[in-house]
């Protein structure tokens, strides 16, 4: 599976997700918790940022500058409209280069859409640009595995989901130098996800 099927599925489907979206903020739980472990104005590189709501604009209202990085033209396009003094970038997320640091890192619904052995490559991504104190939020499953399914109300649209086990996600975590802070699996105050926040030492 390459990743570029499930950008092009997303640029295609934009709109459609775009409305369809839960932008309840369901996760602000774990967003205030990331918030409380940061400093005034941080910035925060948000990796398959989408169209940027409700993630981005809630960070967004707290002070936050954000950088965020989407493979789907059609979602970056909205989020340049709609926070124009935000950086917004086209971009692969697994060839993000930047000389520049943050504060936090997120890769929320995006970093499953990895295979296996891309998402173990993508932690040294978060290490080197994570900066020292900086948080690392992201979403995952919980088991082994990989699956093609159909993207909840749009059934002709089918996704590619990974995970590695939880241990191997400790194991990496640890490896390339962040402690797990907080990590919740099936919360059902967050929209049923399961997710890590760990800080960079």
């Amino acid at each position: 599976m390459e990743k570029q099927t499930v950008l092009s599925i997303y640029d295609d489907i934009a709109e459609w997700f775009d409305s369809a979206r839960n932008k309840s903020l369901f996760e602000r739980s774990c967003l205030d918790f990331l918030l409380s472990h940061l400093p005034e104005k941080a910035s925060v590189l948000d990796l398959g940022c989408g169209t940027g709501e409700p993630i981005a604009q809630y960070l967004i209202s707290m002070g936050c500058r954000i950088i965020g990085v989407d493979g789907s033209p059609r979602m970056i396009s909205l989020c340049r409209k709609r926070f124009s003094d935000h950086e917004w970038i086209l971009q692969d997320m697994r060839q993000f280069q930047s000389p520049e640091t943050f504060d936090a890192i997120i890769a929320w619904d995006s970093f499953f859409h990895l295979n296996r052995d891309d998402q173990r490559e993508m932690f040294t991504v978060f290490t080197k640009y994570c900066r020292p104190q900086g948080i690392l939020l992201f979403s995952s499953g919980s088991e082994d595995g990989e699956a093609w399914s159909p993207m909840f109300g749009h059934d002709t649209a089918r996704m590619f989901h990974a995970s590695l086990d939880t241990g191997e996600y400790r194991v990496l975590l640890e490896k390339h130098g962040f402690v797990i802070l907080k990590h919740t699996q099936s919360d059902s105050a967050c929209g049923g996800h399961t997710y890590w926040i760990a800080q960079k030492i």
